[in-house]
């Protein structure tokens, strides 16, 4: 395709955001753009989710912010925004700095409530709007998704590390929210343990949508992306 031109000439980033993971995405490119970079949001829309890997693959990234993993979820289990099985591999085999997280990976997309294959009709589901309908990834899932993103990870030729948000990984997965599922959650951190190797992961006892997650995640980027640059003479 055409090349992308960026009218900045600051570093890029290329992020991932859905709308139940948009204050942490924002929060975290405020930061970023403060430190001197420019940053691309890709919505993880199963096409926005191809371009960022796209991008990475070519070269022009100097970090991703891959806190919005989720199309991997409709990947696994057959929902309607995949970006298909090669989602959270470009960066790793190009060797670019990445932080990555678990957002948005409590569910998996699908239309009208009708659309909903029979097979899940006794899942919990979450009607968005009439046009969008969420369902839950069980423990199962999340522990074979973990592990998905652990192996891909444990793969990078670059920097690398794993941010975990205990208290809720979507909008609507946190206490009293209908995805709320602590064993999910744990069943999706054993995953990732299991297969991520040597990959750092930092767990931190806050929501994925606290400032205090997202600075974490923006400020590890940072660091990550300052020792990776080439240095000037």
């Amino acid at each position: 395709g055409a090349p992308i031109v960026v009218g900045a000439d600051r570093p890029l980033v290329a992020a991932s955001m859905c709308g139940v993971t948009t204050p942490c995405v924002e929060r975290a490119r405020a930061v970023l753009e403060e430190a001197g970079y420019e940053v691309l949001v890709f919505h993880a829309t199963g096409s926005g989710g191809r371009t960022l890997e796209a991008l990475a693959e070519s070269g022009v990234l100097a970090g991703v912010l891959d806190l919005t993993t989720t199309e991997l979820a409709d990947e696994l289990v057959g929902g309607v925004l995949s970006a298909g099985p090669d989602r959270l591999t470009a960066a790793a085999r190009c060797g670019v700095p990445q932080v990555v997280s678990v957002g948005a990976l409590d569910m998996v997309n699908f239309h009208g409530v009708e659309t909903v294959p029979e097979r899940f009709r006794g899942r919990t589901l979450y009607k968005h709007n009439a046009s969008v309908t969420l369902m839950r990834t069980t423990a199962e899932e999340c522990a074979t998704l973990g592990r998905d993103i652990g192996a891909k990870l444990a793969a990078a030729r670059g920097a690398a590390v794993v941010f975990f948000p205990l208290r809720g990984i979507s909008a609507i997965d946190r206490a009293g929210q209908p995805f709320d599922d602590p064993a999910a959650r744990m069943a999706l951190l054993a995953g990732l343990n299991e297969t991520r190797g040597a990959v750092p992961l930092v767990a931190l006892d806050l929501h994925i949508n606290d400032a205090a997650f997202a600075e974490a995640c923006a400020a590890k980027l940072l660091e990550l992306m300052r020792a990776s640059a080439p240095t000037h003479r």
